[in-house]
This record gives structure tokens, sequence and C-alpha cells, in this order.
């Protein structure tokens, strides 16, 4: 178990949004040098992606959202 700082999850939701996932995972493993495997850090990384302060909305789901709800319009 590990906790993630505001900046850390900043950087880490930076390298997700500019290079993608495993981006993401090598900036955790950089920033947390006990997470051994990119299949721990890749698991941790979906977590802190999902994870919103309470009293936030969640906009990770948003565009799945706006496609459901185009789909049931039709």
């Amino acid at each position: 178990m590990f906790c993630v700082s505001e900046s850390d999850a900043a950087a880490i939701h930076a390298a997700f949004q500019a290079d993608g996932e495993f981006a993401a995972a090598v900036e955790l493993r950089r920033r947390f040098v006990g997470i051994s495997s990119n299949a721990e850090a890749r698991r941790s990384v979906q977590m802190i992606l999902r994870w919103m302060p309470p009293g936030q909305p969640s906009t990770l789901a948003e565009p799945a959202r706006r496609e459901a709800a185009g789909r049931a319009a039709k």
C-alpha cells in the first residue's frame, strides 16, 4: 500500500493524457520505486485514474455516457 499525493496523481494523469497507460505506469514506477512489476503499476494507475476526491464529478466515463445516451435516443 502507498499514498499518492495530489502532485504525483497530477503527473500520472498528465503522462496518461499525453502518451497512454504504459507511460503513466512508467511515471508511477519512477515515483514509487517499490513497485516492481509493470502489471502492478498498471493496476495502480487504473485506480489512480478512476479515483476522484469526494464532491467532484468524474470525467473519465463522460464519453461513454454520452455515447450510450446517443444510442438510447435513436
